[in-house]
């Protein structure tokens, strides 16, 4: 899923808000996966909430009294996640239609970007090429699913992404702790 850069964000006391948002993300992931006939309204609904919840926290982080470094992107990413929160949220029939294709972009464009940060080199980078691949593959996959409206696609899909996204979230959460917390 979408790396967060830790070292951009290292050191926040709101480390834990990251932590909360990770652990829905993998309940919601499960609990969808488990009841997938629940219905596809209730995946993109979810979604959104979700969305808004993830946008609350960066804007948390962004304005918090010891923010992070590059604070700005993260002001405008929470704005953004809350407008398209808000937007899945507002029209379930809207949100139905775009779902698939709303997860095949961002899974494509976090691929797009997973390979920008492998080209600038560092200690992982062969792991942001293989994340870069497996998402554009699965937003792929997504606009298959969308075009031939297959729903129990899109649902194993979704689910696999909010528990991917939610361990990803968790395990950032766990590295942007500060130092004073490590030391105790």
């Amino acid at each position: 899923m979408k790396t967060i850069n830790v070292k951009m964000i290292e050191g926040t006391r709101l480390w834990w808000l990251i932590l909360c948002v990770g652990i829905l993300l993998v309940i919601g992931g499960f609990a969808y996966w488990l009841w997938p006939a629940a219905g596809f309204a209730v995946a993109s609904q979810i979604f959104g909430w979700l969305l808004i919840a993830a946008g609350i926290v960066q804007l948390c982080v962004a304005a918090g009294p010891n923010h992070a470094k590059q604070w700005g992107w993260w002001l405008v990413g929470g704005v953004i996640d809350i407008f398209i929160g808000f937007m899945l949220v507002r029209s379930i029939i809207l949100s139905e239609v775009v779902f698939p294709y709303f997860l095949a972009f961002i899974f494509i464009f976090w691929g797009f970007e997973s390979f920008v940060r492998c080209g600038q080199g560092g200690k992982l980078w062969w792991l942001r090429l293989i994340n870069g691949i497996l998402m554009c593959i699965i937003g792929y996959f997504f606009l298959e699913a969308g075009w031939i409206s297959n729903m129990w696609m899109v649902s194993f899909l979704a689910s696999i992404a909010f528990i991917y996204w939610g361990f990803t979230l968790a395990i950032s959460a766990y590295a942007m702790r500060p130092k004073s917390i490590e030391n105790e």
